[in-house]
């Protein structure tokens, strides 16, 4: 669908990424995981297309740009807009592409739909500021699917939420993944991504692995992604990180 071939990004004199080289297929699910600063925002807004790499290049595999979804992360503030949850969502046709400036009936009647979709159809005129964190990430996730997009972004959709929310919103990204989306996401949270996705991309400035969770997750890799040596077993077939340090 998208592939980034010798791909490198800088910020003025800073180098953020660098020989980035990342293909995601239709209807695969990958997680881009890494500590702070390691250029995980920077390599979804060059996906989205938002951003030109310094050296290399982007491609699609059609001649039309494969239209791209990107749900930021949770943002305290955008919750404060005097909006409701069908406003705010409207908005994501209204970015993708608008020769008018009100939105009709169709608009409307597919909002519904995606929203009922993700199962807050029944909030769609309640504020923002009413909205719980699980509920305002799914708003923003219907925001990002009514530009019809083939590729899905999501940039930390677990952080700030508590543990049963984390969940179904696993629950919801591998139902899009059923529905034919392809889904990318970035998180700090290495075990959840292990214990709950097919491939991990490890990131720190560059690729330093990638592939399914027990083939790539060893301690050598972990160090070299976080830049500490941390433990690393299987469990019921599943890769498990371990801080010896929070060990005692």
């Amino acid at each position: 669908m998208i592939r980034l071939e010798g791909v490198g990004f800088s910020y003025g004199d800073q180098s953020v990424l660098t020989d980035i080289d990342f293909t995601i297929a239709s209807g695969e699910l990958a997680g881009i995981i890494g500590p702070s600063g390691s250029g995980k925002t920077t390599l979804l807004r060059i996906l989205l297309g938002e951003l030109r790499p310094t050296i290399g290049r982007r491609t699609s595999d059609s001649s039309s740009e494969v239209v791209v979804g990107y749900v930021p992360q949770l943002d305290p503030s955008e919750r404060s807009f005097p909006l409701t949850v069908e406003e705010m969502v409207l908005l994501g046709r209204s970015a993708f592409s608008r020769r008018r400036p009100w939105f009709d009936r169709s608009e409307r009647a597919e909002t519904r739909a995606i929203l009922d979709r993700l199962g807050i159809g029944q909030l769609s005129q309640r504020r923002l500021d009413e909205l719980s964190g699980g509920q305002f990430q799914r708003a923003l996730i219907a925001r990002a699917l009514l530009s019809r997009p083939r590729l899905l972004l999501l940039d930390e959709p677990t952080s700030g939420i508590d543990l049963n929310t984390r969940q179904s919103v696993l629950k919801l990204i591998d139902e899009l993944r059923t529905d034919g989306y392809a889904v990318v996401v970035t998180t700090h949270d290495l075990n959840w991504v292990a214990a709950h996705l097919p491939r991990i991309v490890c990131l720190n400035g560059r690729i330093v692995a990638d592939g399914a969770p027990l083939d790539i997750l060893n301690e050598d890799v972990v160090a070299a992604t976080y830049g500490a040596r941390m433990d690393v077993f299987v469990h019921n077939g599943r890769p498990v990180v371990v801080d010896p340090e929070r060990m005692g």
